[in-house]
């Protein structure tokens, strides 16, 4: 009998959460640690806490030479430019200058970051300056100090990873959970389509709606997790790479589609760029669709989205 095994772990600084619909209880936690084992492979070669990772061998040769990287690298790095060209950069890797130094989100931060100090470190954002050599498999940031981070893109990716490697070992259903960034495929043990809530930014444990999906992937990107307020008003951790500031006015934006390394990377984005613009472009990417809902609780959904 078709059953559904699940186990939680902490995995890329965030709460994992891998599901598998097996008959064996045995073979449903062997999966789960193969795609566990593949999440920290990922892990292992994306990080910046870790000086030996070919991120921090890319950032730290930022203004002095090219890095030979592995093709998976290479490769998510070129997928990441391309998504900054078509986001017009508003997703962008090499926000890493701005990232940690000035916005550490914890309760103690009372004020804005100095703007003019903001200014100075927002010239070593910019995707143009991430030169990619894929004769050589080489990443050169061309100025000195530049960093990248994947942040942005990385739990997608993993999970993405972790599922596509679930499949390959057989596995016909399962979800992936990075921590809200989700992909699901196939149905649950009793042949139904899984149902995902989507989170009321006002009560982050209930959800707003339901949505039933099968072969889909889901990220959601808000301020009610991780936020300060700073004379009255709401300042969420999704820094506006081109402003260096972080963004008010939008409390959730929820993205669905087939693919969860598109879905985290276009979440961001979609929450920094205004509404109309962000729905403009989401109606004209096939197989993408959102939810976004602003401070005054206003619901704005792309042109395929049924809610329940």
């Amino acid at each position: 009998m078709l059953r559904e095994f699940r186990k939680p772990q902490r995995l890329m600084g965030n709460a994992f959460e891998i599901t598998v619909v097996d008959e064996s209880e045995k073979n449903a936690y062997l999966h789960i640690d193969a795609a566990v084992a593949e999440i920290q492979r990922i892990e292992n070669l994306l990080t910046t806490f870790s000086e030996n990772s070919q991120t921090s061998l890319i950032n730290n040769n930022a203004g002095l030479e090219p890095v030979k990287v592995d093709r998976e690298v290479f490769d998510l790095i070129e997928r990441s430019v391309r998504i900054s060209r078509i986001t017009d950069g508003y997703f962008d890797i090499s926000y890493g200058g701005i990232d940690k130094g000035f916005w550490n989100f914890d309760r103690n931060m009372k004020q804005l970051p100095d703007p003019k100090t903001i200014k100075e470190h927002l010239k070593l954002v910019n995707y143009e300056n991430i030169i990619l050599n894929s004769r050589d498999q080489s990443v050169f940031l061309k100025e000195q100090g530049m960093r990248i981070g994947f942040g942005g893109i990385g739990k997608g990716y993993a999970a993405e990873m972790a599922k596509r490697m679930l499949q390959k070992r057989g596995v016909e259903s399962g979800i992936v959970n990075a921590s809200g960034d989700l992909t699901a495929w196939g149905m649950q043990s009793n042949g139904k389509p899984w149902t995902i809530g989507i989170a009321d930014p006002d009560h982050s444990r209930q959800p707003f709606s339901y949505m039933n999906i099968t072969d889909m992937a889901v990220a959601t990107s808000g301020n009610y997790e991780k936020f300060v307020m700073i004379d009255g008003k709401k300042y969420s951790h999704t820094i506006n790479p081109k402003t260096g500031m972080p963004v008010s006015g939008i409390k959730s934006v929820t993205i669905f589609c087939p693919n969860a390394e598109i879905a985290d990377a276009i979440a961001t984005p979609v929450g920094i760029m205004g509404i109309k613009a962000a729905l403009d472009l989401v109606n004209q990417i096939h197989q993408l669709e959102c939810i976004i809902i602003d401070d005054d609780n206003t619901v704005y959904s792309s042109q395929n989205i049924n809610l329940q």
